[in-house]
């Protein structure tokens, strides 16, 4: 990678102050308010209906509601932001927020307008921690829409049809994954039918860098001037992630649909995904035959069998975040929007299966008694935040070009490891 890339990407990124201060005009009269967010089939007609309430409330805002696919978020909000165009209100994983953070393209959250006597009070009314990855010298910088892991979920239909019993026979070990699926699997040729499982590829920082945990490596060493700690834990899982794929025991790969995609739909091709709690409203709202068959199973994110540490997948936020371009009268009403789409954290739950990480809801009995957050909840506690930083999207790539080189281009796992290994170590230093 070339400093001058680096360079050029940060300067689009950052764009002069001089812009921001041309940029930023204090609105006078009717306030628009552009809203950016991700499709989510239950989440956004639940929005729509609190930004109606909203703008009764409040005659002088007009909201600009729009989604898109969530694959393709990242790139258009910065395409934006370059531009000096962002919108006014967006949220992202934040993996993808944190380098608007540091560049000051957002602006911290104004505690009043999103209905808090101060910061105290917003740390107070969150779980402890959800806040960190969003508060930089002491103020915070959005708001979390969820705080989301992903465990497997599991069809237990399929399992019997390859006659196995899914309550025994579930994968508790990734060497049980390969097994499992193994049996699982139909093929027309080397073209596969029927998948037993596979992995949400392009999402690395999520699930690949846990599994190299389990054995020992690490994304950064603790002191964050090294990168691809412990050769032999890495080593193993690209290995089996060479094993994994079309040239190895031919089990699946980035080449086919998402996992995901396919499992809501029951139609015999998946037997289970890595996805979210959100993923069962989904089912509920798109398959209600199936939500209601009893076939619907979650399990915990696999360990290696000679795992020296049990970590998880790991967890994110989605922050809600508003652009310090917009004026001053924008963003008070952007943040008085926010907090009162935050203040329906039963609804969120309820009608789109997304956990807001406050205290009052993480700790209440109708939490704890919705089918399959017990399974999440439970993997929570074995996992941490993914990695973030202002290069997380660059380390994002990284890690998907090691993988898929020695799945799809067959490169060996040890040249994969040697590219990465520099290539993210100078990411690092030039941070």
């Amino acid at each position: 990678m070339k400093k001058a890339i680096i360079i050029l990407t940060i300067v689009a990124l950052i764009a002069p102050m001089a812009l921001f201060a041309q940029g930023s005009k204090e609105a006078s009269g009717p306030i628009t308010i552009k809203f950016w967010t991700h499709e989510d089939v239950n989440r956004n007609p639940l929005e729509l209906q609190y930004i109606a309430e909203f703008e009764a409330a409040n005659p002088n805002v007009k909201v600009e509601y729009t989604t898109q696919a969530s694959g393709k978020m990242a790139d258009i909000v910065q395409t934006a932001f370059a531009a000096n165009q962002g919108p006014t209100i967006f949220n992202l994983p934040i993996s993808d927020e944190y380098a608007y953070i540091v560049n000051g393209r957002v602006a911290p959250v104004d505690a009043k307008a999103a209905g808090y006597a101060d910061y105290q009070a917003i740390k107070s009314a969150y779980v402890d921690g959800t806040l960190d990855s969003v508060t930089v010298d002491g103020k915070i910088y959005g708001l979390p829409l969820e705080l989301t892991n992903w465990a497997i979920l599991l069809n237990k239909g399929i399992f019997r049809d390859a006659g196995l019993d899914p309550d025994k026979d579930y994968p508790k070990t990734w060497e049980d994954m390969v097994a499992v699926s193994e049996k699982i699997i139909q093929r027309d040729g080397d073209i596969i039918t029927r998948r037993g499982f596979d992995f949400r590829y392009g999402y690395y920082l999520e699930w690949l860098v846990p599994m190299v945990e389990q054995l020992g490596g690490k994304l950064i060493s603790d002191d964050g001037k090294t990168a691809i700690v412990g050769d032999d834990a890495w080593l193993k899982v690209l290995t089996f992630m060479q094993q994994w794929g079309p040239n190895g025991k031919n089990l699946g790969s980035s080449t086919y649909t998402a996992a995901r995609k396919l499992f809501n739909k029951n139609n015999g091709d998946i037997a289970m995904a890595l996805t979210g709690y959100y993923q069962t409203a989904r089912i509920a709202e798109e398959n209600p035959e199936f939500y209601a068959s009893g076939d619907l199973m979650v399990i915990p994110f696999p360990q290696f069998k000679d795992a020296v540490k049990e970590v998880a997948n790991c967890y994110y936020g989605h922050f809600y975040m508003v652009n310090a371009q917009a004026s001053k009268a924008e963003q008070e009403a952007a943040w008085k929007l926010i907090g009162y789409l935050l203040s329906h954290g039963d609804e969120y739950l309820d009608k789109a299966a997304l956990p807001q990480p406050t205290k009052k809801l993480f700790e209440s009995p109708e939490y704890k008694a919705k089918p399959y957050t017990d399974v999440f909840s439970a993997d929570m506690e074995k996992a941490h935040i993914m990695y973030y930083s202002e290069n997380s999207a660059e380390m994002q790539k990284l890690l998907k070009s090691a993988v898929e080189s020695v799945m799809l281009s067959g490169v060996s796992p040890e040249k994969a490891l040697a590219t990465l290994k520099a290539s993210a170590q100078e990411l690092i230093d030039e941070n």
